[in-house]
């Protein structure tokens, strides 16, 4: 599934585009009020996601809860958005 580096990124498919950030930091909007952010280890064709090294931010009424967590599934139907790099939500 890797693109040639080469490649114009506009001619990639989406799930070539989420191949090459494996290995990579990646900020994860939840259709919750939840962002994650993590090492994408893999996904899979639904873009349910493995990460590693993750930090999860929650909005609650006292503010925001930052939690660190083990490595955590994601499943695809539950990401409206992916940012490549992404540090989290400022705090």
């Amino acid at each position: 599934m890797a693109a040639d580096l080469t490649t114009n990124p506009l001619q990639l498919l989406p799930l070539e585009l989420v191949d090459e950030w494996i290995g990579s930091r990646i900020h994860i909007e939840m259709k919750s009020d939840e962002e994650t952010v993590g090492i994408l280890l893999g996904f899979g064709d639904f873009v349910n996601m493995v990460l590693e090294d993750v930090t999860e931010f929650e909005i609650i009424p006292e503010g925001r809860r930052i939690t660190k967590l083990d490595p955590i599934f994601l499943k695809g139907n539950n990401i409206p958005m992916l940012v490549p790099g992404g540090q989290g939500p400022e705090i």
